[in-house]
C-alpha cells in the first residue's frame, strides 16, 4: 500500500513542479526537469545523506516514469481542459507530503540513524523537493514562509517514532504518521493557521 501511495505522491509533486514551470514559461524540457526535481529531490537528498544506495529512483525506475508522465500530462491537461482546481491540488499535495514524510522517517529508522536525524530525514523527504524547485524557479521556498508545512512533517515524524518505540507495527505507525501530517496540513489551510513571522525593522 505504501509503495502505491508513494507513487501517487511522486505524481502529485511532479504536477506541482510542472505548474510552477508553467508559471515561469518554461519549455517542455524545463517542465520535465522541474517535475522530476520536485518529485524525487527529497528522497534523493535523504538517501545520499544516509548513504542509502542505490537511491530510490535508481533502484526502481517506475518513479521516474511516473514523474515524467505526470509532469508532461499536466501540460496536456491544462492546454486541453480547464486549469487544475487549486483546492484539489492542495489536498493531493498534503497527501503526498504525508506519504513522503512517513516513508522518509521509516527509511531513516531502518538505517538506525539518531532520532533527531530520523525526524530531519522525514521532514527533508517531504519538503526538500519543493525547496529545490522553488530555488531553481527563483521563489522563496514555501517552508520559509508562514505556512504550516514542514512543521506538520516534523510532528508526523515524531509521532511515528514514538509509536514504533511503543512496539506498534511499522506499517500502522506509518499510516498514523500520514494521518497526522495530512490532518495538520489540511487544518492549517482551513483555519489559516500560520507560524509567527519575523520582521526586522529598519
Amino acid at each position: 500500500m505504501l509503495y502505491y501511495c508513494d507513487l501517487f505522491g511522486v505524481a502529485v509533486f511532479a504536477i506541482t513542479g510542472a505548474l510552477m514551470a508553467g508559471r515561469k514559461s518554461m519549455d517542455l524540457f524545463g517542465v520535465a526537469v522541474i517535475g522530476l526535481v520536485t518529485a524525487l529531490g527529497g528522497g534523493t537528498v535523504r538517501d545520499v545523506i544516509l548513504g542509502h544506495y542505490p537511491v530510490a529512483w535508481i533502484a526502481d525506475e517506475t518513479s521516474i516514469l511516473v514523474a515524467i508522465t505526470a509532469a508532461l500530462g499536466t501540460v496536456l491537461w491544462v492546454r486541453m481542459t480547464k486549469p487544475i482546481h487549486q483546492f484539489g491540488l492542495l489536498v493531493a499535495d498534503a497527501f503526498g507530503l504525508a506519504v513522503f514524510t512517513a516513508i522518509g522517517t521509516g527509511v531513516a529508522l531502518q538505517a538506525q540513524a539518531p532520532l533527531t536525524t530520523v525526524v530531519i530525514m522525514g521532514v527533508m523527504t517531504g519538503v526538500a523537493g519543493g525547496v529545490i524547485r522553488d530555488v531553481i524557479c527563483n521563489e522563496i521556498p514555501l517552508i520559509f514562509q508562514q505556512e504550516i508545512y514542514a512543521s506538520a512533517c516534523m510532528l508526523g515524524a515524531m509521532v511515528q517514532i514514538a509509536l514504533i518505540h511503543l512496539n506498534w507495527s511499522t506499517d500502522l505507525a506509518a499510516v498514523i504518521s500520514m494521518a497526522v501530517v495530512f490532518s495538520v496540513r489540511m487544518a492549517s489551510l482551513h483555519w489559516k493557521w500560520t507560524l509567527p513571522r519575523f520582521h526586522l525593522l529598519d
